[in-house]
C-alpha cells in the first residue's frame, strides 16, 4: 500500500469523500485507508488539509 494516515489525522472526513474507491473510513482517532481497496491514485493525499495521508 502506498499511503498511510498518520496521526496528523483531525478526523476531518475530506479525504474519505475523494476517495474514488471508498477505500478510506472513519478508525479509532483517526481515518483508515483499506489496502485492498486502495488504487494508490492519491487524491486522498492531495485534499487533506493538514497533509497527514503519506505515501511510504
Amino acid at each position: 500500500m502506498a499511503y498511510v494516515i498518520t496521526d496528523e489525522c483531525v478526523m476531518c472526513g475530506t479525504c474519505e469523500g475523494e476517495c474514488p474507491v471508498e477505500a478510506i473510513s472513519e478508525g479509532d482517532g483517526k481515518y483508515v485507508i483499506d489496502a485492498d481497496t486502495c488504487v494508490e491514485c492519491g487524491t486522498c493525499a492531495g485534499a487533506c488539509p493538514t497533509e497527514a495521508i503519506k505515501e511510504v
